[in-house]
């Protein structure tokens, strides 16, 4: 992960957006998220976007990450939290919300130390095991 200092504020480079971005606790969660599945899960960047915009309820939200398959379908939709922040009820909900929108089979919260990942078909939640690796997924289409 790329890192570099201007006037003393460290900066962070996000690969999907191709730019550096000043380096909070919510922004490292989110590099670090996105290099784990590029590197070590094969989602392909070009198949990610950060901070998408996603209307709900006429309001302006950004998902932080989203994960589509080949044709454009969101798969996966990650919400990240600073390490400080606890995985909770609330977190949950805030990605089901955006997930209403996106209706991606995945979502997961994580704040680094702690990651949960779930599955959602026809409005029922599962909790996976493990998180699931882009050939696994990328041919959803529901």
């Amino acid at each position: 992960i790329k890192k570099k200092y201007i006037n003393n504020k460290e900066y962070i480079f996000d690969p999907i957006r191709k730019k550096y971005l000043i380096n909070s606790p919510e922004e490292w969660i989110r590099q670090n998220f996105i290099h784990y599945l590029h590197t070590k899960k094969g989602y392909p960047l070009s198949l990610i976007s950060t901070e998408k915009l996603t209307i709900v309820n006429k309001q302006n939200h950004r998902t932080d990450i989203v994960c589509y398959n080949k044709k454009g379908r969101p798969i996966l939709v990650i919400e990240c939290k600073s390490e400080k922040i606890k995985l909770n009820n609330n977190v949950f909900n805030q990605v089901q919300n955006y997930n209403l929108i996106l209706k991606a089979n995945y979502v997961i919260i994580t704040n680094g130390k702690k990651t949960l990942c779930f599955y959602i078909e026809k409005k029922q939640v599962k909790i996976m095991k493990k998180i699931p690796e882009f050939h696994e997924i990328k041919n959803l289409d529901v």
